[in-house]
C-alpha cells in the first residue's frame, strides 16, 4: 500500500453537499470547493471580511482597516480600530434563545454546552447559562485578587468542567489565559508561569486518569518556589488526600468562587488584545510563548470549525484533547461561538476497556469525534471486536490532526469507526498559528492521509530549496500570505521568532513540515523537516518508514530515527511495538528490514529492528523519537515531566 494513494476513497453525497461552507459560496457566487479556496488564498482581503461577515462576529466597535502589512509579513496588525471579546461571541451571546446576526442564531441559557465524563465513568452537563455563571465568577474572583486587563493567569488543571470556566473567566476580565498540561512537573510549570509573569494559578489537589489518582498541587507547590510574582494558587479540591497550604496564598475554589458578589461586565478588548500565551510542547530547550489575539484567534478558530467542521447547535463535537495541547482552548472557544455541546474527558482512551472512546460516542450521540493518528495505532491492533461492541452510527464527521497518517491505520479509522461514510477531516497547522494551514472541507472528495486543501484564507505553498513551488514531489511547508491568528512573535523572543520561521526564505513562513501536492491537487504531509534522515545523501522522513513497518500484519506502532554512522552519515535504526499476537524473532526483523529496502531502495534500508513493549509519547499521543534517540546513543534526556508514559525507555536502555 503506498502512502500517497491515488484512489478518493470518499465522496460528498447528500447532507454534506448542504453544509455552511456550501452556503457561504452560495451567498458569495462561488460555483465549487476550489474556486472557494483559490479565491480566498489569492485574496486574503476579501475572504476574511466576507468570512467574519457571514458568521456574524459581535463588534463592540467595527475595525477601521482589515489588515496592515506596512512593518512587513512578520508583524501584520489585524483588525485596526476593531474591539471586540471572544466571551462575548462565545458565551454572553448565546444566553438569549434567537438572536441572529450572520449566519449564526443564539441557542439561550438552557442549551446543553458541556458534557463530562471523568476517568472512573462518572459524568457532569453544563448548559449555556451554567457555564457562563461560573465564567462570570471566574471573573469576578480574578478582579477581586487584583487581576486586570493584560495579566496573564496559569491554567495547571485537568480535563474538568473548570477548566473551561477558567479559559472564560479569563478572556471575559481581559486577563490572558495560559495552558499548562495537568500533567507537567515543577520544572516546566515554572519555565512557563515565569516566562508569562504569571501572577494567578488554577489548579487542583488531584487528577484521574487508569483508575490511578495523580497528585497535581505538590508540583505547583514546587514551582511556586521559583516564581516570586505568583500571588495566588487557587485549588479545586477532588479528593480526600492531605494537601499541602499555604495560608493568604493558596485558595479553595468552592469558597472563593462562592465568596464573590459583582460579577464584572465583559471587557471591551481591542482586537489584537491578547488572549492566551500558548506554550509549544517539546522535552528539551526553553519553551516558546506564543501570543494569540482575541480577534485573530477568534477569526480562525470560527472559520475552522464553521466551515471544515461545519458544527452546528445540535452538534456533539468531541476532540480526544488537554488543556494544554491547543486542541483543547481551539474546541471550546469553536464549539462554543457555533452553540454547540462538546465533550470534556478526564480519562485514557482505552480504560477501562479499549472501547472507551467508542462506548463515549454510543453513550452521548457524538457527531464529530477528533483523535491522534497515534490513539488510533495503539487501539487498532487490540481488535476490531472493541469498535463492533459500540453503534457508532451517529457520526458525522470525523477529525485527525498531530502527525502524519499511515495508510492502514487511516483506513482502519475510516472504515472501521467512519464505516466508510464519514470524511476524515485530517488537519494541520499549529500551536504558532492555534488553527490550520491545511484542512479538508466537507465537500471535497479526499483520499487515504490527505489534508485536502490549504485552510481557507491561507496561502500556503510547498517550496523545493531554492523557494520555488514544487508539485508532486516532497519539499517544504510555506505559507506566502499572513493569517490573523499567526502567533504575535514569541513571547520576549522576537529574535528567535523571526529565524524560526522567516530566516529560510524571505517574507515566507517557513513551517517546518516536509509536504507533498500530488497531480491531483491533494495534500500529504510526511512529518517534521527536522526530523529528517540523511542516508549516503538520500534524504528521508521518520514517517515514511513508519508507515511502511506498519503495514506488516504483526507491527502496531513504530519510530524510527538517524543515528550517526561512519560511513553513510547517518543509519535508520527502528524501533517497533508488536501486535498482541506477534512474537519478536530474527526472522520477522529480517521481513521487516527487506520491506522498507523493497520499498524504498536498497541504500535505505535500516540497520536494526529492535521491538519493544511501548513507544514513550506525550499525553496529545506524539512519538517523542528525540528522546528515543539520545536514550539509544545514551545521551541526556532533559525533564520528562511531559512524558504520558516515561516507562517506555526501560526497553530502549535494555537494548
Amino acid at each position: 500500500m503506498s502512502l500517497t494513494m491515488t484512489d478518493v476513497i470518499w465522496q460528498p453525497t447528500g447532507e454534506y453537499l448542504n453544509c455552511r461552507v456550501t452556503d457561504f459560496m452560495k451567498k458569495n457566487g462561488i460555483k465549487d470547493w476550489q474556486e472557494l479556496v483559490a479565491k480566498s488564498t489569492g485574496d486574503i482581503e476579501w475572504f476574511w471580511q466576507a468570512a467574519l461577515d457571514y458568521m456574524g462576529f459581535v463588534w463592540d466597535r467595527p475595525y477601521d482597516k482589515l489588515v496592515d502589512q506596512s512593518k512587513g509579513f512578520e508583524w501584520t496588525n489585524w483588525f485596526l480600530g476593531g474591539q471586540l471579546n471572544i466571551f462575548k461571541n462565545c458565551l454572553d451571546w448565546q444566553l438569549a434563545t434567537g438572536r441572529a446576526v450572520g449566519n449564526r442564531t443564539s441557542v439561550g441559557r438552557d442549551h446543553l454546552a458541556i458534557i463530562w465524563e471523568g476517568d472512573d465513568g462518572s459524568s457532569r452537563r453544563l448548559t449555556y447559562g451554567e457555564l457562563h455563571e461560573l465564567s462570570s465568577r471566574v471573573a469576578a474572583l480574578l478582579v477581586k485578587l487584583g487581576i486586570g486587563a493584560g495579566d496573564s493567569v496559569g491554567i495547571y488543571m485537568p480535563m474538568v468542567p473548570e477548566v473551561v470556566a477558567v479559559l472564560f473567566g479569563c478572556l471575559k476580565v481581559g486577563a490572558v489565559a495560559v495552558p499548562i498540561f495537568s500533567g507537567f512537573g515543577d520544572a516546566p510549570l515554572v519555565a512557563r508561569l515565569s516566562d508569562a509573569e504569571t501572577k494567578v494559578l488554577f489548579t487542583a489537589d488531584v487528577g484521574f486518569r487508569s483508575g490511578k489518582e495523580i497528585a497535581i498541587k505538590p508540583n505547583a507547590d514546587k514551582a511556586a518556589e521559583s516564581l516570586p510574582q505568583l500571588e495566588h494558587i487557587v485549588v479545586l479540591k477532588r479528593s480526600n488526600r492531605q494537601t499541602n497550604w499555604v495560608e493568604g496564598r493558596d485558595l479553595d475554589w468552592q469558597e472563593a468562587i462562592e465568596s464573590v458578589t459583582e460579577i464584572p461586565e465583559t471587557a471591551v478588548l481591542e482586537a489584537e488584545h491578547p488572549s492566551m500565551y500558548l506554550y509549544t510542547s517539546g522535552t528539551t530547550g526553553k519553551p516558546k510563548g506564543t501570543v494569540h489575539t482575541h480577534g485573530g484567534a477568534l477569526a480562525q478558530i470560527a472559520k475552522e470549525l464553521g466551515f471544515a467542521f461545519d458544527v452546528r447547535s445540535d452538534d456533539v463535537f468531541f476532540w480526544v484533547t488537554d488543556i494544554g495541547w491547543m486542541m483543547g482552548p481551539w474546541e471550546m472557544i469553536g464549539v462554543t461561538f457555533w452553540g454547540g455541546t462538546m465533550v470534556v474527558f478526564e480519562g485514557a482512551p482505552s480504560y477501562p476497556q479499549p472501547n472507551r472512546i467508542w462506548e463515549i460516542v454510543e453513550r452521548y450521540k457524538v457527531n464529530t469525534l477528533g483523535i491522534s493518528p497515534t490513539v488510533v495505532r495503539v487501539l487498532r491492533p487490540l481488535g476490531d471486536e472493541w469498535t463492533d461492541k459500540n453503534s457508532l452510527s451517529s457520526l458525522r464527521l470525523l477529525g485527525s490532526t498531530g502527525e502524519p497518517w499511515d495508510p492502514d491505520s487511516y483506513m482502519w479509522f475510516f472504515n472501521k469507526v467512519g464505516q466508510r461514510r464519514c470524511p476524515v477531516i485530517n488537519i494541520s497547522g499549529g500551536t504558532e498559528i492555534v488553527g490550520c494551514l491545511l484542512q479538508p472541507l466537507p465537500v471535497m472528495p479526499l483520499k487515504p492521509c490527505s489534508l485536502g486543501a490549504p485552510g481557507l484564507g491561507m496561502d500556503v505553498d510547498v517550496f523545493d530549496e531554492e523557494g520555488k513551488p514544487l508539485r508532486d514531489a516532497i519539499g517544504h511547508l510555506v505559507c506566502k500570505k499572513p493569517g490573523p491568528s499567526m502567533t504575535k512573535g514569541f513571547l520576549k523572543d522576537p529574535d528567535r521568532y523571526l529565524d524560526t520561521y522567516f530566516s529560510r526564505f524571505p517574507n515566507v513562513w517557513y513551517h517546518g513540515d516536509w509536504a507533498k501536492v500530488d497531480k491531483d491537487g491533494n495534500w500529504f504531509l510526511f512529518g517534521r523537516s527536522d526530523d529528517t534522515i540523511k542516508v549516503a545523501g538520500k534524504r528521508v522522513g521518520p514517517g515514511e518508514v513508519e508507515a511502511i513497518l506498519i503495514e506488516h500484519p504483526a507491527v502496531a506502532e513504530s519510530a524510527v530515527i538517524g543515528v550517526p554512522h561512519e560511513v553513510k552519515g547517518e543509519t535508520i535504526v527502528c524501533f517497533v511495538v508488536p501486535v498482541p499476537v506477534a512474537q519478536p524473532s530474527a526472522e520477522l526483523s529480517a521481513e521487516l528490514l527487506d520491506k522498507v529496502a523493497k520499498s524504498l531502495g536498497g541504500p535505505l534500508r535500516p540497520d536494526k529492528v529492535y521491538f519493544v513493549k511501548a513507544l514513550p509519547k506525550t499525553r496529545s499521543g506524539k512519538i517523542l523519537r528525540s528522546s528515543i534517540r539520545k536514550k539509544y546513543l545514551g545521551e541526556p534526556l532533559g525533564d520528562l515531566s511531559s512524558v504520558e508514559n516515561p516507562d517506555a525507555f526501560e526497553s530502549i536502555q535494555s537494548i
